[in-house]
């Protein structure tokens, strides 16, 4: 079992969105997921309630007890996805601590970087004791025809964690196939985000083929 989070303690960035469409993705590799919905909101919990495909089993777990708690839940799984909560210190600290990866998903301004040093510490903290997990940003959101999303990567490099390659970009085939409960990859003519998405699956796949289980 590999374990990913997304995570950002500023609300509104696509951390459910990448996290349902990512495990969707990863499912549709022929892997079995699970999705454990920390988030108030309950994003992941209603779209996995709202569609009609077989997507990923989505449970909601409340207390900042991942690290005991994912192990237990998880054990039948290839990969969990942790959607992570906004503005929950605690509950991040304990996603870092029960993850393999953890993706900090960020919009390309200023004002969004700013608020992910708090996620940085944490996860920079829990790798001087254990050596994990590894960390890495993944733009939200990009405005197509903007140079935004390329000249942030200067401003990342002084927060020593890597870039995806992979990003996804602000189109309504995202909002779409989360009020229907499905993946981009499930809808027809959203070549754009399903490139994006199957790009963000095989990256991520790829990291995790390289990175030891959580013990």
């Amino acid at each position: 079992m590999k374990v990913v989070s997304l995570l950002n303690r500023k609300g509104g960035v696509g951390k459910s969105t990448i996290a349902c469409q990512l495990a969707r993705g990863i499912q549709l590799d022929g892997r079995d997921v699970l999705i454990v919905d920390t988030d108030a909101q309950g994003t992941a919990s209603d779209w996995a309630e709202s569609g009609d495909k077989d997507t990923p089993l989505v449970v909601k777990i409340d207390r900042a007890t991942l690290e005991d708690d994912i192990p237990k839940a998880g054990q039948q799984y290839d990969v969990v996805i942790i959607d992570g909560a906004a503005k929950a210190e605690r509950m991040n600290v304990s996603a870092v601590k029960a993850s393999d990866l953890v993706l900090i998903p960020i919009q390309p301004s200023a004002v969004d970087i700013w608020p992910v040093k708090e996620t940085v510490e944490i996860i920079k903290t829990r790798q001087e004791v254990t050596g994990r997990p590894q960390g890495a940003f993944v733009i939200s959101r990009a405005i197509t025809g903007t140079n935004l999303a390329s000249s942030i990567g200067d401003v990342l490099d002084g927060l020593e964690l890597s870039l995806l390659d992979a990003r996804t970009h602000q189109r309504v085939a995202y909002a779409e196939a989360m009020g229907k409960g499905v993946g981009v990859m499930d809808l027809n003519g959203r070549d754009k985000a399903t490139s994006e998405i199957e790009a963000m699956t095989n990256e991520v796949l790829d990291i995790l083929e390289q990175t030891p289980a959580v013990a």
